[in-house]
């Protein structure tokens, strides 16, 4: 998701630090062709509008919402809904966010906007503070809840309802959030506690209600719904790993609970109506002395180096140097204290980190809780299998860094229809997703994978010489080491991932890795293999980017047991690439200019017109295009053909990699949606139940400005939203934007 710089340590991408020093099985067989080339379609697409862009900030394609309207013709019988019916959005590098003719997009909630009468509007010019009431910066995953009319809880609920959001992170440059401060804050240690403060409080998650009224929606200010979670909000730990040693510290010596919730990225919507946030780069906020591994002395620090805090390691924005308080102190993760199970420091703070939260966006008297059984790692989404009586539930989530792994966890409970609506859904979440079992993805040079458990049952974890694992709360909280020791399989970055409700398929976003080429030289350094196939160069400009710049979408499809199955078929969907790269290496997807795109991220299903949102938040082709949203209607695992790709190696012989390649995509399959504002990622995505709303979210617009550019908004590489009219000063904002189709249509027909 979001790639910030740990400017503290090196203008280092924390998605790109690898620290797995494994050395796991890789693909380097034959892989045999596939049986189907069936494609799944919920329609074909029809248009004949031309996309011309617009001037505004917030523009449509082809013109804007004042073009004559179309009276339709009366028929007999209704015309099928045609998905895809929109002119593709052309590639732009204009500050503005770009839909198709005939949608509107509207800036909605953005970055510092009140969520309470009593605190002022956002005046943008980094004087500005009680973020405990204001929406929080980097908005990324998100859900929408419907309510009725007289605000109840409605899952149909289309104009009144609920957005639950992450708040990733905050733009920033050697240690300070610029942005957020006036004259862009404090570059040196110690930082001042209400910089600190400030910048603590824009993480989190937020609640906020939002209503249509006549065509147009807005936020309700004050609503009793509207709230804010920070890294500062009391969580129970919950699961296997409640109130073991290994979560002790001085903020819970019983262990079951933690402070706060740090980092969220991708999100998931429960079958029971509650909001799960995944927690993804939080290792960087933390800080560990250079002499910790000897005051330690055991193996706590086999499992901070495989969580990337080795000793010395400096944390992102200093916050430990806040001041003497103790919630400056928790992000020290040396050992200080002199107590033999860490009660009286934050030794063990790091592993209170790094789960799926669960909440419900509904109630505020109930217990957000970390649901320790899903594993432990750098969590983006979390994707449900869909819900069958009588039959186990699957999450589906992935470990996004380069060369980690993609994992499930079975409940241990089969799912009962009368949990679709409970009266509490956070009990209901304790009887899905505190007993089951967890998962990791070996993927075979032949199609095929196994889905391997991660349990003291095991016998690899318990031979394990690197870790020694004393419990299954050892197990779940180190998962990574776990996963080391079963040989799963190394993946370029899993982000975000999503079932397909048509047939239960999971796809999964590759980002990208760096890490990947021809002639290994280094331990971190990957051949390409059948599912990570690719490894080559791409330019942007006269700078080389080498590995899998571009990324990939790759899909499974489960086996025998649906949602419990421990065996399963994959290939890859969609080659991201340049439309113009080479159709032998690199644009293995066929993709047109209407088409291509770089470092896939974010995913959805719609559940309700079933097309296949995907999202970009790239580095490699934004010399060309800004980050984007495209349209798919995807087929199924094994509908494409085995393609092989040769590559020169040093010694000068011939590395000839197969892969599995889905149908190409054909211009009514997939085309371009959305394209946003400069230096943004696009990110999140939800619906309202009747599919003619969807919010998106633009994170970090401009976040390459440079800090001494802060004081001259001219320099700003983006002015997004204001440049379209939203709120005050210049400074850019993360913010979420509502689209809607003119003529009243649901979203992508």
């Amino acid at each position: 998701m979001n790639k910030p710089n740990d400017l503290a340590i090196s203008a280092t991408d924390l998605n790109d630090i690898d620290s797995n020093a494994s050395h796991d099985n890789h693909f380097n067989s034959i892989l045999n062709a596939r049986l189907s080339r069936r494609n799944w379609l919920r329609g074909s697409a029809v248009t004949a509008a031309t996309a011309v862009m617009g001037s505004m900030g917030l523009s449509a394609c082809g013109g804007g919402s004042d073009a004559a309207a179309v009276t339709p013709t009366p028929t007999p019988t209704p015309t099928p809904e045609k998905l895809l019916a929109f002119t593709a959005v052309p590639k732009s590098l204009a500050d503005v966010v770009s839909v198709p003719a005939g949608y509107t997009a509207t800036a909605l909630y953005a970055l510092g906007d009140s969520l309470r009468a009593a605190t002022p509007a956002y005046k943008n010019d980094g004087s500005d503070t009680d973020f405990d009431n204001r929406a929080g910066d980097h908005h990324d995953g998100m859900e929408y809840y419907g309510l009725s009319a007289a605000g109840a809880p409605l899952a149909s609920g289309a104009e009144r309802g609920l957005l639950a959001m992450n708040h990733e992170a905050t733009t920033d440059e050697k240690l300070s959030s610029h942005f957020l401060h006036v004259n862009g804050g404090t570059t040196s240690l110690p930082r001042p506690a209400a910089e600190v403060d400030k910048e603590v409080a824009v993480h989190g998650l937020s609640v906020v209600e939002v209503k249509k009224t006549g065509s147009a929606w807005a936020t309700v200010n004050d609503s009793a719904f509207n709230r804010r979670v920070t890294p500062l909000t009391d969580i129970e730990i919950s699961g296997p790993v409640r109130g073991n040693a290994l979560v002790v510290t001085k903020y819970s010596p019983t262990g079951t609970k933690t402070r706060g919730t740090i980092n969220n990225c991708g999100t998931g919507k429960s079958p029971w109506g509650s909001y799960l946030s995944g927690e993804e780069n939080w290792a960087g906020y933390f800080t560990r002395s250079a002499t910790d591994n000897a005051a330690r002395g055991d193996k706590s620090v086999a499992s901070l180096n495989r969580y990337g805090r080795s000793q010395g390691a400096g944390s992102r924005h200093g916050w430990e140097t806040g001041g003497s308080d103790d919630k400056y102190a928790r992000w020290n993760l040396s050992k200080i204290g002199t107590s033999a199970n860490g009660s009286d420091d934050y030794r063990n703070e790091l592993n209170g980190m790094g789960y799926i939260v669960e909440m419900d966006p509904y109630d505020k008297t109930r217990a957000i809780r970390k649901r320790t059984a899903l594993g432990r790692y750098a969590h983006e989404s979390a994707a449900f299998s869909v819900p069958a009586v009588g039959q186990q539930l699957a999450v589906y989530m992935g470990d996004d860094s380069r060369n980690e792994y993609i994992y499930k966890f079975v409940t241990t409970a089969v799912w009962a229809a009368a949990d679709a609506n409970p009266a509490d859904r956070m009990a209901t979440g304790d009887k899905y997703l505190d007993s089951g079992k967890l998962y990791v993805a070996k993927l075979a040079a032949d199609g095929t994978g196994q889905w391997i458990e991660l349990a003291m049952s095991n016998a690899l974890i318990q031979a394990y010489s690197a870790y020694k694992f004393a419990d299954l709360a050892d197990v779940l909280v180190n998962a990574r080491l776990a996963a080391d020791a079963v040989g799963a399989t190394k993946m370029d970055r899993p982000e975000w991932c999503s079932v397909n409700p048509a047939n239960g398929e999971i796809y999964y976003t590759l980002t990208n890795n760096s890490n990947r080429t021809v002639n290994p030289s280094g331990s971190s350094q990957l051949a390409p293999d059948s599912a990570n196939p690719r490894a080559y160069t791409d330019m942007k400009g006269s700078s080389a980017q080498n590995g899998n710049p571009n990324g990939h979408i790759i899909r499974f499809k489960e086996g025998t047991g649906a949602a419990a199955a421990t065996s399963f078929t994959w290939d890859v969907y969609l080659f991201g690439a340049e439309s113009g790269a080479d159709a032998s290496k690199i644009n293995l997807s066929n993709l047109t200019a209407d088409q291509d795109f770089s470092s896939p991220d974010g995913l959805a299903f719609s559940p309700y017109t079933g097309i296949c949102w995907i999202q970009t938040d790239d580095g490699a082709y934004t010399d060309v295009t800004n980050c984007m949203m495209l349209a798919a209607i995807p087929g199924k695992v094994g509908d494409g053909a085995k393609s092989t790709l040769n590559y020169a190696t040093a010694a000068g012989g011939n590395l000839a990699v197969d892969t599995f390649i889905g149908k190409k995509p054909t211009a009514d399959t997939l085309k371009r949606f959305l394209v946003g504002p400069v230096g943004s990622e696009i990110t999140g995505i939800s619906e309202t139940p009747d599919g003619k709303t969807m919010f998106i979210n633009i994170q970090h617009p401009g976040e390459n400005t440079a800090l001494a550019n802060i004081g001259d908004p001219s320099k700003y590489t983006s002015q997004w939203p204001a440049n379209a009219g939203y709120g005050a000063g210049k400074r850019p904002r993360s913010a979420t934007i509502v689209i809607t189709k003119n003529d009243g249509g649901r979203i992508g027909s």
